[in-house]
């Protein structure tokens, strides 16, 4: 969860946005779509030619991870395994291996099951088609509208965490969006959607940029967004929110570094490893360990071989 965004220190609202109507969200969106186009981030998923098989890897690894750690993981994994048969054909434990420090392994196992699926069902293609896509493992409302629209350019709503903040400053005029998605933040994005397949895609990868890189969840840029002037939030003078506040997750001595530092021990390894062995990279709590081990197993992450021996 982020934290309460700073109110930014420039422009103030005497100095920036002027008073009156504001444009349509028909004029808006091009100007954003613009900015898009001189400012993108140079991401090798968004080349020219890259398959939807790359921008699934991509959105399976970017979930709550940042781009800098998912650059070059992506790299490899694309490299070793360009398409889901490719992948489908490893053992589940060599994902879990490759997916290093991204955090969150059962993604790595999802995405290999995904493989499978798409492997077996669909000819070796990722699915175009949302309800084709949501069957997948691992593939929820998100993931799938957003494999449709950055692989085939289909229209659809990319509701991500960067979309959500952009439309609830420039549209609702709150410095943050709601801690969970509401119906009518749905409602909000599918009004902004442009008709065209096309013109939609680009809208919904523009929006998730300026999130990302201008209009962030703490000190926003506001200085650069190409549409400060008909942003409701900076209209109304960057009210404060004044919702719930939001806090950042735990994660240092929680079950999940646990089962991190337990599972590090079997990803550097080429051999199978004694139960002993994973239990004493967490020496701080004995009786997490056992709990966190147990829930390694049960998620199939961790196998225990014939002569009792642990494995990916």
């Amino acid at each position: 969860m982020s934290a309460e965004p700073e109110r930014p220190s420039r422009p103030r609202p005497a100095d920036g946005p002027e008073r009156g109507a504001t444009r349509t969200r028909e004029q808006v969106v091009p100007d954003i779509c613009a900015w898009y186009a001189a400012h993108a981030r140079d991401l090798p998923w968004r080349e020219r030619g890259v398959s939807a098989w790359g921008v699934m890897v991509s959105e399976f690894m970017l979930q709550q991870t940042p781009v800098s750690r998912v650059l070059p993981r992506w790299r490899e994994w694309m490299e070793r395994w360009p398409t889901p048969a490719d992948l489908s054909v490893e053992p589940v434990g060599e994902a879990v291996r490759a997916w290093g420090h991204l955090g969150y392994p059962r993604r790595a196992q999802r995405l290999w099951q995904a493989a499978a699926e798409i492997a077996g069902r669909f000819g070796n293609v990722v699915p175009d088609d949302l309800e084709d896509l949501r069957s997948l493992p691992g593939v929820g409302e998100y993931t799938a509208a957003a494999i449709a629209s950055f692989a085939y350019g289909r229209r659809h709503v990319v509701l991500d965490t960067n979309v959500r903040r952009v439309l609830a400053r420039l549209d609702g005029g709150v410095a943050q969006p709601p801690a969970t998605v509401t119906r009518a933040e749905r409602d909000r994005a599918r009004s902004w959607l442009p008709d065209d397949d096309a013109d939609a895609a680009l809208w919904a990868v523009a929006a998730m940029e300026l999130g990302a890189q201008v209009c962030v969840a703490t000190t926003p840029d506001c200085g650069r967004c190409p549409v400060r002037s008909d942003c409701a939030w900076a209209r109304a003078g960057y009210p404060a929110w004044t919702g719930p506040a939001r806090r950042g997750q735990a994660y240092a001595g929680t079950d999940r570094q646990c089962r991190g530092a337990l599972l590090a021990v079997l990803r550097e390894s080429d051999a199978p490893r004694h139960e002993a062995d994973l239990l004493a990279a967490w020496p701080v709590d004995a009786a997490q360990a056992d709990r966190a081990l147990a829930s390694l197993l049960a998620d199939g992450l961790v196998r225990r071989e014939d002569a009792g021996l642990l494995s990916l």
